[in-house]
């Protein structure tokens, strides 16, 4: 274990003693002979005492010497040592928002038994919903790119740096063929696309990259966008000068949090090189200034480039926040099996705030007016490679308007499933301003909730199950309601 932390486990440990014993720092001073100052230091983790004092402590305390200097603790504090035994605010990247490790043990030191609390809950909750340490490494990273508006200028810049250091022309569409030629010609990379091919077990990977003789090994069913957006990943692993990254895409397990950052900070790159930020804000300030929507200006959008819906999606959500100052906006991807009634929602992104849409894991059943999975279930019946949607969903619980902008497609790596990617941006003061057809007729106009378990539309003809978690708030509500009448009833 890192020296700081043994340090803050006996600190722990020596101050559950002394409060255990209902002695102050002033009394155990008095008891063992060491100084006030110095025992305080003890318990906040800043000092580890030596061998003589530790006996002291043993004897005039009553715990065996074994006991004291032992790193296992009792079960009132185990929760905080899994965490310090896993070395998580280690891997976390706490900087990245604002906070400093030796805080965060201050914080620990100085109210153990509450922490210990919130830490058994969250590690409860946790267990409850299968949340994974893959999980919890993803959430921090969207909590991340929440705090920043998912922009991050750093890597704008880099892609700008790149296109004139490798002569990437950025006005037109970006192609494979280019992307490659840096990698083998500057970074030394070795490309085969056959010995994936024979290795059944990998038949949902798109690439594979051996560090050691820099050969990235590609699918060979991938498409050109694709593999474009491979390599430009690759570029800026190299010219970010990551080495702690993944090798494998999609991944298969992270063993750290530096890992998904990074993986993050390519697939960012990546997204920037393919979709440059002054083609995207050209063609959606021309797509904002029209007074009225069409399907086929928007596809003409997506064509534009040599990418999928989703990556021109999550550009969006790079550009929006930045270019318009439309802040409020959530980005979803779901997931669906042919002649399957389920839907699932397996990323998503919330920006500002958390949005009406928004994932749950108690196997409750999403609304069925989303477009999101509107277009997925038209795709389903029709023969086409792409399904497209839009529509203003309200929310009336909350007196909420979001425009809701949805791609649907195959998933290439999966039979018979199906995939949408969605945008929803919120429909207020500065939307009104920045869009062109906000107040358009022609738009279609929704009433939505977000599970059916929890929607109060009534009459509703795609619901999938009762409103039970309202029905039972409602019951709830009238038993307080006879139950207060009958103690008025009673008080006079």
């Amino acid at each position: 274990m890192e020296q700081d932390y043994i340090k803050l486990i006996f600190g722990l440990k020596l101050k559950q003693i002394r409060t255990d014993r209902e002695l102050s720092l002033f009394g155990l001073s008095k008891l063992s002979g060491l100084s006030k100052s110095y025992l305080n230091e003890i318990e906040k983790g800043k000092k580890y005492p030596k061998p003589d004092k530790i006996a002291a402590l043993s004897e005039h305390l009553d715990v065996p010497y074994d006991e004291m200097v032992s790193l296992k603790l009792d079960k009132n504090l185990a929760p905080i040592g899994e965490i310090l035994q896993s070395k998580l605010l280690k891997e976390i990247p706490l900087e990245l928002f604002g906070i400093q490790e030796s805080t965060m043990i201050d914080i620990i030191s100085n109210a153990p038994s509450k922490v210990t609390a919130f830490i058994s809950t969250i590690i409860e909750i946790a267990k409850n919903y299968s949340f994974s340490k893959e999980s919890f490494y993803l959430a921090s990273v969207r909590s991340f790119q929440e705090a920043n508006n998912n922009y991050f200028n750093h890597l704008e810049q880099a892609v700008i740096a790149v296109a004139k250091t490798y002569q990437v022309d950025l006005t037109q569409p970006l192609h494979s063929k280019e992307l490659e030629e840096i990698l083998v010609e500057e970074y030394g990379y070795t490309i085969n696309t056959s010995e994936l091919e024979s290795h059944t077990a990998l038949d949902n990977l798109r690439s594979v990259f051996v560090p050691k003789t820099k050969t990235l090994l590609l699918a060979k069913h991938i498409d050109d966008a694709q593999k474009t957006f491979i390599y430009a990943k690759e570029i800026a692993y190299n010219y970010l000068d990551i080495s702690e990254r993944l090798y494998t895409f999609s991944w298969i397990k992270f063993e750290n949090f530096d890992q998904v950052l990074n993986n993050f900070y390519a697939s960012y790159f990546a997204g920037a090189l393919i979709i440059p930020r002054a083609r995207l804000v050209a063609d959606l300030k021309s797509l904002f200034s029209k007074k009225s929507f069409r399907n086929t200006d928007f596809e003409h959008i997506i064509n534009n480039y040599n990418a999928s819906p989703e990556s021109i999606y999550q550009r969006m959500t790079n550009i929006l926040p930045k270019d318009f100052n439309l802040k409020s906006l959530f980005f979803l991807r779901f997931s669906h099996k042919k002649n399957s009634s389920n839907f699932k929602l397996n990323k998503e992104l919330h920006l500002s705030k958390q949005q009406s849409p928004h994932a749950n894991e108690t196997n409750e059943h999403y609304c069925r007016r989303w477009i999101s999975l509107k277009v997925i279930q038209d795709l389903c019946k029709s023969n086409k490679s792409h399904e497209f949607g839009i529509q203003i969903s309200n929310y009336p619980n909350e007196a909420k308007s979001y425009l809701v902008l949805s791609s649907a497609t195959a998933d290439p790596f999966v039979a018979e499933s199906y995939r949408s990617v969605s945008i929803g941006i919120q429909i207020n003061n500065q939307f009104n301003r920045k869009v062109g057809f906000a107040k358009s007729k022609s738009l279609p106009t929704t009433q939505v909730g977000v599970t059916c378990e929890r929607c109060t539309i009534q009459n509703c003809d795609v619901r999938q199950v009762e409103p039970k978690i309202i029905l039972s708030k409602q019951k709830d509500e009238k038993i307080a309601d006879v139950v207060r009448n009958l103690q008025e009833k009673f008080s006079n």
